[in-house]
C-alpha cells in the first residue's frame, strides 16, 4: 500500500492503481472505556495539559480542512479552533461516536471510522493534519506516513506527535543494566502488544523519506513521574514543562516528541467537491448518498452510520 508520489491530477474515469487490499495489522479501542479511564481519571492532567501547550505552538492562527488522524474519542478536537471543518478519523466506530456525543453534528466536523494504510480521501484534498498519540500504535508507520503525504495539499502542515525510546529514564535503566533494548538504536521497541516507542532518528527519516520538510520540534512531558506530580503543583509542572520544550529541535530525550512538518511534491488540487476515495480499489470520487458513499468502478458500498462514514475494510482486521 505505499502510495507513488503522482502530480498528475485524478479523473473519476482513472482509478488509482496503487491501493493496497490488505494493510498490517492495527489496534482497536473499539468498545474501550480510554478516554474515561486513562484521561478523566487516569492521573494524566499533567501529560494533556503540557499537550495543549506544544499544539497551540505548533497550530497555524488560521486553517480550512483539517485531518485529525487517531482522533479518539476528540480529546483534542476542540484545540482545532482556528480551522473551518475537522475531519475525525479513527478506526474505532465506538470512539468516534463519543466524539460525536462530545462535539455534536453539523458541517463543521465530519466522522470517519478507516484504517490509516488506507485513508479514505483523494489526493491533495487536506491544508493541514494531526497524528498525535497514534504512531505510535502501526507496525508500519512508513506507510502510514506516505498515505498521510497522499492526501495533503503542498504546503500544508503535519503535527505528529511520537513515544521516544531515547528519553532519559530509558537511558538510565539501559545504563543500570535494568533493561535490554538500547534506547541509541534505530529500531522501534514493542513494549506491549502494538505499543512502539521510536528513536528521533528513525521518525525524521521516515518524513523526509516521504517527502515532509521538519520545520520544529518540541520536546514533551519531561516531567511524567508520579512522584513529582504528587508533590509539586501541576500549574508548575507546566509551566516547567512549556520551557523544557523549547529544546526540542537541540536534543530530543522526554518522552513525547512533537514535530511540525510541512509537505512537499504533493499531487495537483482535487476536482471541485471531490473528497471521498475508494480505500477497496482507489477509484475516485465516491458518490455519496445520505445512508453510503457508492464506488461506481468495484461496486463496493460504504455504510453512513449514525453520521459516521465507515470505510473499513472487514478483511484487513476489523
Amino acid at each position: 500500500m505505499m502510495e507513488g508520489k503522482q502530480n498528475d491530477k485524478k479523473t473519476s474515469n482513472s482509478p488509482r492503481r496503487d491501493i493496497d487490499s490488505t494493510s498490517p495489522r492495527v489496534i482497536d479501542y473499539e468498545g474501550s472505556d480510554y478516554q474515561t479511564s486513562f484521561w478523566e481519571q487516569g492521573g494524566r492532567d499533567y501529560e494533556d495539559k503540557v499537550e495543549e501547550v506544544a499544539l497551540q505552538r505548533l497550530l497555524p492562527e488560521k486553517g480550512g480542512l483539517l485531518l485529525e488522524l487517531g482522533a479518539g474519542a476528540g480529546r483534542n478536537t476542540s484545540r482545532y479552533i482556528n480551522f473551518d471543518r475537522i475531519v475525525l478519523l479513527d478506526y474505532s466506530f465506538t470512539q468516534l461516536k463519543a466524539a460525536q456525543n462530545r462535539l455534536g453534528l453539523g458541517s463543521r466536523y465530519i466522522y470517519v471510522a478507516a484504517d490509516v494504510y488506507q485513508l479514505p480521501f483523494v489526493s491533495a484534498l487536506f491544508d493541514f493534519a494531526t497524528m498525535i498519540r497514534t504512531i505510535h500504535h502501526l507496525v508500519d508507520p512508513d506507510r502510514a506516513l506516505a498515505q498521510v503525504h497522499r492526501v495533503l495539499a503542498e504546503k500544508a502542515g503535519f503535527i505528529l506527535e511520537y513515544a521516544n525510546k531515547q528519553n532519559l529514564k530509558a537511558i538510565f535503566r539501559y545504563l543500570a543494566g535494568r533493561q535490554s533494548w538500547s534506547p541509541f538504536t534505530m529500531d522501534p521497541v514493542e513494549f506491549v502488544e502494538l505499543n512502539f516507542n521510536f528513536h528521533p532518528k528513525a521518525i525524521r527519516k521516515w518524513l523526509q523519506e516521504n517527502q515532509f520538510q521538519i520545520e520544529r520540534q518540541l520536546t514533551v512531558s519531561h516531567f511524567r513521574i508520579n512522584t513529582l506530580k504528587r508533590l509539586l503543583p501541576q500549574i508548575l509542572l507546566v509551566r516547567m514543562d512549556s520551557w523544557a520544550q523549547l529544546t526540542g529541535d537541540l536534543w530530543q530525550l522526554s518522552p513525547s516528541v512533537f514535530v511540525k512538518s510541512i509537505a512537499t511534491g504533493t499531487a495537483d488540487p482535487p476536482q471541485p467537491g471531490a473528497f471521498f476515495l475508494c480505500p477497496a480499489c482507489g477509484h475516485e470520487p465516491l458518490e455519496d448518498t445520505p445512508t453510503y458513499c457508492l464506488c461506481s468502478h468495484c461496486g463496493q458500498r460504504w455504510p453512513i452510520k449514525d453520521g459516521i462514514y465507515d470505510f473499513r475494510i472487514q478483511s484487513s482486521g476489523g
